[in-house]
C-alpha cells in the first residue's frame, strides 16, 4: 500500500529523480514528501542520520538511502516486471560499474560546475565532456544502455539530462555538439512516461542555479 512506502525527496534533485523514475517504471504507488534542504525535516534526519540527504525511500518504516541503492532495492522487491539489472553476473557487474561511473564522472563533476567559481568551472567542463564521451562509446548504437530494454544505467544517467542546459549555459558549450548520440538517447528516454513525469523542467533547474549563484556571489 502507498502509506507503507514514502519517498523523501527534493524535486530538482537528479538523485531523487532516479528513485521517482524507478518507482514509476514499476507502477508503484507511494507517498511523496518534498524536503526543504535548508530546513530538513525530523523524518529525514531520523531516517538518514549519517548523510542527512535525500532521497530516502521508507518501506514499512525502514529507510533505504542513496539513490542507486534505492533503484536496486526497488528492482529486487518489486520483481514481477522487467528487471532493471541483467541476470547475467558479468553484465550485472558492468551495469553497476557504469552507474558508478555516472556518479563520479557526471554527478561529482557536475556538482563542481553549478556551484563552482568561474576558474573551477572550465576544468570541470572538460572532465564532464570526457565522461559523457566515454558513456556515448558504451551506448554505441543501442537504443538504451542495456540494449533494447530501458534499465539500470539509463535510470542512473537520464536525470542529469535535465541539468545539461544549466551546464551548457554556465560552461558555454552544447552537449549535442560533443555527444549527439547521447542526446538522441536522452530524447528517446524522455518519451517514456516514467521519465517525462518524474524529472524536473530544465529551465526550473537553471533558475534555481542562477538564484543560488547570486545568493553566494559566485559570478
Amino acid at each position: 500500500m502507498a502509506e507503507e512506502l514514502i519517498l523523501l525527496d527534493e524535486w530538482l534533485s537528479m538523485f531523487g529523480m532516479r528513485a521517482r523514475i524507478a518507482l514509476a517504471e514499476k507502477g508503484i504507488k507511494y507517498v511523496y514528501k518534498e524536503e526543504d534542504l535548508d530546513n530538513k525535516s525530523q523524518m529525514l534526519l531520523q531516517m538518514n542520520p549519517i548523510h542527512k540527504k535525500i532521497p530516502v525511500l521508507i518501506h514499512k518504516g525502514k529507510p533505504i538511502c542513496e539513490s542507486i541503492n534505492i533503484v536496486e532495492y526497488i528492482d529486487e522487491v518489486w520483481n514481477e516486471s522487467v528487471p532493471f539489472l541483467p541476470s547475467d553476473p558479468y553484465q550485472k557487474s558492468q551495469a553497476r560499474f557504469w552507474a558508478d561511473f555516472v556518479n563520479k564522472k557526471v554527478g561529482d563533476v557536475g556538482g563542481r560546475i553549478w556551484p563552482g567559481r568561474r576558474d573551477e568551472i572550465e576544468v570541470a567542463k572538460k572532465e564532464l565532456i570526457e565522461g559523457l564521451k566515454e558513456l556515448e562509446i558504451v551506448l554505441g548504437d543501442k537504443p538504451y544502455f542495456g540494449g533494447d530494454t530501458f534499465g539500470y544505467v539509463d535510470i542512473a544517467l537520464i536525470p542529469f539530462y535535465t541539468w545539461f542546459y544549466t551546464y551548457e549555459e554556465l560552461c558555454n558549450f552544447k552537449v549535442e555538439a560533443e555527444c549527439d548520440k547521447l542526446i538522441a538517447w536522452a530524447k528517446r528516454c524522455k518519451q517514456r512516461e516514467s521519465v517525462s513525469k518524474s524529472v524536473a523542467d530544465e529551465k526550473e533547474v537553471y533558475e534555481y542555479v542562477v538564484n543560488y549563484r547570486k545568493r553566494f556571489d559566485l559570478d
